[in-house]
């Protein structure tokens, strides 16, 4: 049988994309996809909690299974080597379209394979780095990170209802009190109250 495998994170949805290559890559070469098979998961994850697991414990001597690249399997070497050992032992093929990997039982395959999947984690080491480089060099030159202040929907929330919110402090009820009937946190409300009364002395 042939399975085609399509893995989607929620920092990319690239299931269409995925779907289009895998069945040019079948048109070209004679194939048809027996299973399609699909999950939006994080490649950290373990494999055996993936769907990608169940279908590795279905799959047979001699079936396929396609993806458009070697990262959609795992997002690290030691899981990626993992997985093609356990399909080497098995008998099971894996073909990778972008990467033009091919997964048989013998050895040039499993060297292939390691420098893939050794490639794939020093890339990832490195746009780690670079994003850590860059994030550095914006605090250094005074680039305020994360999200504005007074911009939380709880912070909005309490700015559309400060009149009644000042009417209550005027009348000297606690502010914890306050807080529970707007649904928010003592802290917040205490921390935007003293702002206000800054901007207004």
């Amino acid at each position: 049988m042939i399975y085609a495998y399509i893995r989607v994170s929620t920092e990319m949805q690239t299931y269409a994309s995925q779907q289009y290559e895998i069945a040019e890559y079948c048109k070209k070469n004679g194939l048809s996809v027996d299973k399609w098979v699909s999950e939006s998961v994080s490649g950290m994850k373990a494999v055996e909690k993936r769907t990608l697991g169940r279908t590795f414990r279905r799959m047979k001597p001699g079936d396929l299974l396609l993806c458009t690249e070697i990262s959609r399997l795992g997002r690290n070497m030691l899981m990626i080597m993992s997985i093609l050992n356990d399909c080497s032992a098995r008998g099971i093929r894996i073909h990778t379209i972008k990467d033009g990997f091919e997964l048989s039982d013998n050895i040039n395959s499993k060297i292939i394979a390691f420098a893939f999947a050794l490639a794939a984690e020093i890339e990832r080491n490195l746009i780690s780095q670079r994003t850590k480089e860059a994030l550095a060099l914006k605090r250094a030159s005074g680039v305020r990170l994360g999200r504005p202040e007074g911009r939380s929907k709880k912070e909005v929330s309490i700015c559309k209802q400060w009149e009644r919110i000042s009417e209550k402090v005027n009348e000297g009820i606690p502010i914890t009190k306050i807080a529970k009937e707007l649904g928010v946190h003592r802290n917040t409300l205490k921390k935007y109250i003293q702002k206000h009364s800054e901007q207004n002395l």
